[in-house]
């Protein structure tokens, strides 16, 4: 059997979409503790309703500018959900939901 080679080209593309919330009053977090979606602002600058599903990708959380562990939060459509950790954050404190999805093409 001859040897053929086969060029296989596979990019990877990401898209990023930001929510902001900068805190007006102090959140006392333990397991459990929602944010709503409703509560943040997109990259416009406008009121966000949800946030968007990702299905192939991540979330990323920071708090005050620090990128949080992936096991201490979820994201849903509607919410942030803090997991695991126990806290208050102060008023003026920024939160900032990444949405980042990954789309495949060969």
């Amino acid at each position: 059997m001859a040897l053929s080679i086969i060029n296989i080209h596979v990019n990877v593309t990401g898209t990023s979409t930001r929510f902001f919330n900068v805190l007006a009053t102090p959140l006392t977090i333990s397991d459990g503790t929602t944010l709503a979606a409703t509560t943040f602002l997109n990259d416009s600058g406008s009121a966000a309703t949800t946030f968007p599903i990702v299905t192939n990708g991540y979330y990323n959380l920071y708090i005050n500018g620090v990128l949080q562990e992936g096991g201490s939060y979820s994201v849903s459509a509607t919410e942030l959900t803090f997991q695991t950790v126990t806290g208050t954050l102060p008023a003026g404190t920024p939160i900032i939901v990444e949405a980042v999805e990954l789309v495949t093409t060969l």
